[in-house]
């Protein structure tokens, strides 16, 4: 076997990896609200831990931390459009819809994303692409028209609900694409987003009295939402050193992984059976994706361009 080939082969398996990972977590959200854990809550343990492991990662790069008015509007913007705004949505949805569901719906991050890189100069029209979002709409169709495709159907109500989330994604990486990072590498904005985002939620958890204590206990919900933290903090730095060693078209490809593994770990853990129509539903969905993502030899605008750089950048200074 040739170098090129099983570096490949190993590339995959890393990307495999990474989808099923973050695809748990979507089952684990699901399992965290069970007992009527609520948003903000759920949201500063999130933020917590994430922060304390990405903090941990950061100390061993021992690389210099940029800090200034351009830095903090970083966080307050990925914190906001990243975390804060899509989690609190995504949990209150979660709550009432199948978590198979949740991650079909994740999947629509690329439908949004389009348009809207559209309308900010950061993209080009392509027909190819306007039919994949098209699919992506006819993905959501299909799970909200037909009554057999929702077990109940008063959880129609919270399709629009969980749609919030992948809105709040495609706004947020059109807008890190438009005017970068300000000298920050993924993995140092994400933490720094992630303090910032922990010290907004702890009064507001108190305050509104969603605030989780641990020492009432640890049952499944919250070692569920440990375990969501935890992975999607290591997968997200593992997802920004793949970037860097496989380019950002073949990391991307993680969201039909991510989709696809989502709905397997929710038969798994949850016993959930879906309808035929959210089979077809997935179906079309990923093909909206394949047809949304950019290709290989496509250009991309000058700022998604530097973007792509820094990630690359810190990868390999790492």
């Amino acid at each position: 076997m040739t170098e090129p080939v099983r570096d490949r082969l190993v590339l995959s398996g890393i990307l495999l990896v990474l989808g099923a990972g973050w695809g748990l977590s979507v089952p684990l959200s699901r399992i965290a609200v069970s007992t009527g854990h609520l948003p903000f809550g759920l949201l500063f343990w999130q933020l917590l831990i994430g922060s304390v492991l990405l903090g941990g990662l950061l100390a061993t790069r021992r690389r210099p931390f940029p800090l200034g008015w351009a830095t903090l509007r970083v966080f307050v913007v990925i914190a906001c459009l990243g975390t804060i705004l899509p989690n609190s949505f995504s949990y209150r949805a979660a709550a009432h819809l199948p978590a198979g569901i949740m991650a079909i719906i994740i999947a629509t991050v690329p439908m949004f994303a389009f348009p809207v890189a559209l309308a900010l100069g950061q993209d080009r029209f392509a027909l190819r692409r306007l039919v994949g979002l098209c699919l992506g709409l006819l993905g959501v169709g299909l799970i909200a028209a037909p009554e057999a495709s929702l077990p109940d159907p008063a959880m129609l109500a919270w399709i629009p609900v969980a749609l919030i989330a992948p809105l709040c994604y495609g706004l947020e990486g059109n807008v890190v694409a438009r005017w970068g990072l300000s000298g920050l590498d993924p993995v140092q904005a994400l933490f720094g987003a992630s303090v910032l985002g922990a010290i907004v939620m702890a009064p507001a958890a108190l305050a509104t009295g969603q605030f989780i204590d641990p020492r009432a206990g640890m049952g499944a919900p919250e070692w569920a939402l440990v375990a969501s933290a935890l992975i999607h903090a290591s997968v997200y730095a593992a997802y920004v050193w793949l970037v860097g060693r496989a380019g950002p078209v073949f990391a991307g490809q993680v969201a039909y992984v991510v989709t696809g593994f989502g709905v397997l770990w929710s038969m798994i853990l949850l016993s959930e059976t879906y309808a035929i129509w959210v089979w077809a539903a997935l179906g079309v969905m990923l093909c909206g994706i394949a047809l949304v993502q950019p290709r290989p030899r496509e250009t991309l605008a000058p700022e998604a361009e530097a973007v792509d750089s820094q990630a690359n950048a810190a990868t390999e200074a790492r």
